[in-house]
């Protein structure tokens, strides 16, 4: 049986689209729910990095960027070595939905990772997704 390289989540939120992809697309947005401090280049080939509680950084880099509907990013996971190149695939999609929005949210690429790392990671951004999207449903509903 082949290792699990897929996480998906879905929400119903009650903000636009377009408020929601201000929180998935700009530092303060970002800031707000996935880390503590977020810089971003907004633009496909534009480098981004995450600030955790923690003071872990994480390097990401844009890849998808079309307004309002898809964004997409690969970021190193923080317990590889610094040199290793393998990373994840995270996009989001948005789709209005009444007068919310559906996002969904799906990270590929765990299945690349070393033995004895990949089945941690995978459960670890499994459970954090879940965390994550709800933090950002609060965020969005405190606007």
């Amino acid at each position: 049986m082949a290792f699990p390289d897929r996480i998906e989540r879905s929400v119903l939120l009650a903000s636009t689209p377009e408020q929601v992809w201000a929180a998935l697309t700009t530092c303060e947005g970002l800031s707000s729910w996935l880390g503590e401090n977020v810089t971003i280049d907004l633009r496909p080939g534009g480098s981004a990095q995450l600030t955790v509680s923690s003071g872990r950084t994480v390097d990401m880099r844009v890849e998808r960027v079309e307004e309002p509907v898809v964004f997409g990013f690969t970021w190193r996971l923080p317990d590889l070595p610094d040199d290793d190149p393998r990373r994840t695939y995270v996009e989001f999609t948005l789709e209005a939905s009444g007068s919310g929005t559906r996002l969904r949210v799906v990270e590929t690429g765990f299945a690349q990772m070393p033995d004895g790392f990949r089945g941690k990671a995978y459960e670890s951004h499994a459970e954090g997704w879940a965390g994550k999207l709800d933090a950002l449903a609060r965020r969005l509903d405190a606007a």
